[in-house]
């Protein structure tokens, strides 16, 4: 999971003029989805929309969607608030596994860095993304069998 240097971009609440088409790249449960922006370059950026979130930008689909992952797994949350290189409490909460998730989704670090943070390895830091990915799945599938969501969709961009 090695990351360009600035894979995420926050969302200032403006609006990117230079914008051509937006997309659906991938609809959750629960009002979230990750939506495609390409501009008139080629440029394909993943805005990550949820309710009450003030939405966060990538550069890689994958990284959009461990966010998603993320934002699941601890059942929503804000970075509003938290400053440029604060946590939210809930993935400080959430457990090492969560944060190692999350970490991989900011600017500058990748599955090498997460790793020497925890002193573990890359793999390990593997597996933590995995369970996340897990748990999140879980939790839209739950949404489901409750009746309080419909199916996830993904859709290509």
């Amino acid at each position: 999971m090695d990351r360009a240097s600035v894979a995420r971009t926050e969302s200032d609440g403006t609006s990117e003029q230079n914008t051509d088409t937006e997309s659906v790249h991938r609809e959750y449960v629960l009002g979230v989805s990750i939506v495609a922006e390409r501009n008139n370059e080629d440029d394909v950026r993943y805005r990550f929309e949820a309710p009450n979130h003030r939405g966060a930008v990538f550069r890689e689909s994958e990284l959009a969607e461990l966010y998603a992952d993320v934002y699941f797994d601890v059942n929503g949350f804000e970075e509003a608030g938290t400053g440029e290189r604060g946590v939210p409490p809930a993935i400080i909460q959430a457990g090492r596994d969560t944060l190692a998730a999350y970490f991989l989704t900011q600017p500058h670090t990748d599955s090498n860095w997460v790793a020497s943070f925890y002193g573990k390895t890359p793999p390990e830091i593997e597996r933590y993304v995995a369970t996340v990915r897990t748990r999140a799945q879980e939790i839209r599938d739950g949404a489901i069998e409750r009746g309080i969501a419909s199916s996830d969709r993904r859709r290509s961009v």
